[in-house]
Formats: structure tokens, C-alpha cells, sequence
């Protein structure tokens, strides 16, 4: 399979071609009489309102008699607390999932397959890369729901340089710029969707597979290379803490807390949100003003780093208790107007269609340079776990401390071939 969201090289205004379709939902309407409730559960507030509202309207108005109910589950929900809920007779029955998930979840048969939807969800307009991530032994049991990149945000506030053209320069500005209370670069410990760039723009990977087994590489020279330069930056260029996460990064951006903040597209709407919103308070008059973003360089000038292919998947749950409205609002959330709500709101589209109604701002055109170059976690059923038990994110916060590296990124080999290959 291919490792790359390849497509997103056509996600310039100019390359994308409405692929026909009429903006209809296409829903099937439900023949049952007596109708009930079908639960959707998306994670996070990366799903716009006006999405939500459009899922609800549409499902309810082409499935008489029936109800449904939006739920927002958190990251952290989606390992136990999806299993224990796929698992059990008052399953969800459509659920969001991150795109390195849904393997996992696959194999565990908690999810139903939907092959025979394919061609109507999408079929060759589907984002190929999110395709793959929910394929499995050639059936297909997750269709592609948004997909985003990490671009690099900053405010000429608080950043006087000129955009760095390569990842040395990028990290040597972020170093000149760190002062007692603003981080050059914010990069927290535990942040390894930031991470693995540094790892793949010097050649190195996350694991391999030869033949039947897979080989772990972080303590691969091309990847301890990576690893020690994002060591310096955890030690000369940021503030932020060693044991934190990738959550809320808006918060000390807004605060003028940092100077290049690497961050999915979507984080621009946290930045513009309303200063007085008392759920997540943006920074619109102030840092997010002049707010601007460029893609993580490489190591030459003129290319970008490879980033990670993140996203999420949507899929309809094994147990659902309501398969056949469950299948009507996955292809709800699958239709040219519900993808289009998506794209407006700056999430490139599951559907490679409706990435012309993404907003032509300089921020969105660097997400799509940066997907143009994007790489995707090792595509085994047991990836999931290697997410679960957080195996990266617990190795980089001892390299964040000073750790040796070599050390770490030798023991995090093991224990990942030992998941990998059981």
C-alpha cells in the first residue's frame, strides 16, 4: 500500500474538479415503521456546528420516525472506552476515529464492512491514504472522514525573521529565540505527531517490515540523528513542559508565549476564535492578528520535512443495533454537502472533490503543500497498540529530559517489535 496521502499534491484550486455530483446527500430513507435513535460519536471540536447541524437536519428529514444524536467523545476516549462501548450491546453506531486507529479496531471486528458502499461513498474520489487506513485484508470497514497536516504558525508579533528554508535554520532561529518566557519553538515532550519530521527528514523511520516481521528503526543512525535535533530543540529552543501534550497549543500562542508553534491546519480556527469564548478563547485583535504559517522545511532549501498523515475515519459499528440508518448517515457524512461544511471550515475533505471549497488563505495552501509531502504510521493491525500503550511519547519525554539517545531509541525499538510481531 501506498504510505502517502499522494492526492493532496491536487488540492490547489486550480486542480481540483467538482467530480459532478448534485450537493444531494444521497441518504437512503428508512423503510422501517416505527423508527428509534442512532448515536454518532466525533471526537473532539475539529467537527464544525454547522456540520453537525447538517448530519442531524439531513439524517432526521430522510429517515422518518428516527433521531439522531451527536456525542463528542475526547482522544483519550478512543482506546478503552471504544472497545469496551464496540463491544457491547448498547454500542455507538457510527464512530470517529483517529486515522492510526482504525486498524486496530478492524482486526478486533468491531467494525462492520461496508465494501459494498464503497463506490457509492466515493469510490475513486475518496482520499486514497485514508482509504488504505481503513482497509483490511482487502475489505473495506472505514471510509476516510477529514484528514489534516501540521504546518508551522507564528505572529510577525513576536517572529521578526524571514520564513527559514531549512530545518537547521528553523531550528537555530527557534534556539535565538527562546527567552525566559517565550519558547522559540513549543514542542512538548510528549508530542510525537511533532516529533517523527525530525526523524523522517533525516531518513529515518518508525519501523519496516521484512518478510513477516517488522524491523523497529528509531535507533537507526538517520533516525538518532533526527532524535538528537529535536533534542536540542526540547532543550535549547522551548519552555513548554518535558511531560506535557499537544493539547490546546492556542493557549500559550494566544498568550504570546511562543514563536513558531507546529500545529494542525485546524488550529487556526482556535487562534480566531472569539476572545470572550468562554469554552476555548482565541487571540483574533491580538497574536492571532497577522497570524501566518509555512510548512516544516527539510533539510534543503525547497523541500519540505515529511510530515504525519493525521485524520480521522468514520465507521459504522459492528454491534449497532441500527445498521441500515447507521449506513444512512455514514453516507450523510460522506455527501458533498456535509464534506463541503468540513473543507469550509479548513479540514481538507475525506472526498478529493470537495477540496474546492477549502478556503484559498495562505494557511490552507501550506497544509496542502505540507500533505504533498506526508508519510503514515506502520500500517499493522497492532499499530494501535503501540499507540495505546505510549511508547513513543513516553521515550521522547526521557529524551526531552537529557536522556542519551541512542539509549532510548534502542529500547524503544524493542518494545515496539515486541508488539508489532506478537
Amino acid at each position: 500500500m501506498n504510505k502517502k496521502l499522494g492526492a493532496f499534491a491536487l488540492l490547489g484550486a486550480s486542480a481540483v474538479v467538482l467530480a459532478g455530483c448534485a450537493g444531494g446527500t444521497g441518504g437512503t430513507p428508512s423503510d422501517a415503521a416505527d423508527g428509534g435513535n442512532i448515536t454518532v460519536w466525533l471526537v473532539g471540536t475539529d467537527t464544525p456546528d454547522t456540520a453537525r447541524e447538517y448530519l442531524k437536519s439531513t439524517f432526521e428529514s430522510e429517515n422518518k420516525g428516527w433521531t439522531l444524536t451527536v456525542e463528542e467523545k475526547t482522544w483519550a476516549d478512543t482506546n478503552e472506552t471504544y472497545v469496551a462501548a464496540l463491544s457491547s450491546s448498547d454500542s455507538p453506531d457510527v464512530v470517529e476515529v483517529g486515522n492510526t486507529q482504525a486498524l486496530g479496531f478492524i482486526d478486533q471486528g468491531l467494525f462492520a464492512d461496508i465494501t459494498d458502499m464503497k463506490a457509492d461513498l466515493g469510490g475513486d474520489d475518496l482520499l486514497p491514504g485514508l482509504v488504505d487506513a481503513g482497509t483490511y485484508d482487502g475489505d473495506f470497514y472505514a471510509a476516510p472522514y477529514y484528514a489534516g497536516g501540521r504546518i508551522v504558525f507564528y505572529t510577525p508579533q513576536i517572529v521578526t525573521d524571514a520564513v527559514p528554508t531549512t530545518l537547521d535554520e528553523y531550528v537555530a532561529n527557534g534556539i535565538a529565540m527562546k527567552t525566559d518566557t517565550v519558547s522559540g519553538i513549543y514542542a512538548p515532550g510528549k508530542d510525537w505527531y511533532n516529533a517523527l519530521p525530525y526523524v523522517w527528514a533525516h531518513g529515518g523511520e518508525i519501523a519496516v517490515k521484512d518478510g513477516d516481521t517488522w524491523d523497529a528503526q528509531f535507533s537507526s543512525d538517520d533516525s538518532v540523528a533526527g532524535l538528537s535535533q529535536l533534542q536540542e530543540v526540547y532543550l535549547k529552543a522551548t519552555n513548554a513542559p518535558a511531560d506535557g501534550d499537544e493539547a490546546n497549543p492556542q493557549v500559550p500562542f494566544c498568550a504570546g508565549e511562543v514563536g513558531y508553534l507546529s500545529a494542525p491546519g485546524w488550529v487556526k480556527w482556535s487562534i480566531l476564535a472569539p476572545a470572550d469564548d468562554a469554552k476555548a478563547p482565541g487571540c483574533p485583535d491580538t497574536y492571532g492578528k497577522d497570524l501566518a504559517a509555512f510548512p516544516l522545511p527539510g533539510l534543503k532549501a525547497g523541500e519540505t520535512a515529511p510530515i504525519f498523515a493525521g485524520g480521522s475515519n468514520i465507521a459504522v459499528a459492528a454491534k449497532s443495533a441500527n445498521p441500515e440508518q447507521a449506513k444512512a448517515a455514514l453516507t450523510i457524512l460522506l455527501s458533498e454537502g456535509y464534506q463541503q461544511l468540513l473543507a469550509e471550515g479548513g479540514l481538507t475533505p475525506g472526498i478529493i472533490s470537495a477540496a474546492e471549497f477549502l478556503p484559498q488563505d495562505p494557511i490552507t495552501q501550506a497544509q496542502a503543500t505540507a500533505l504533498a509531502n506526508s508519510k503514515f504510521t506502520p500500517m499493522s493491525p497492532n499499530w494501535s497498540e503501540v499507540e495505546k500503550a505510549l511508547l513513543i511519547p513516553d521515550a521522547l519525554v526521557k529524551i526531552a529530559q537529557g536522556g542519551d539517545v541512542k539509549a532510548i531509541a534502542t529500547d524503544l525499538d524493542k518494545q515496539i517489535e515486541a508488539i508489532l510481531n506478537k
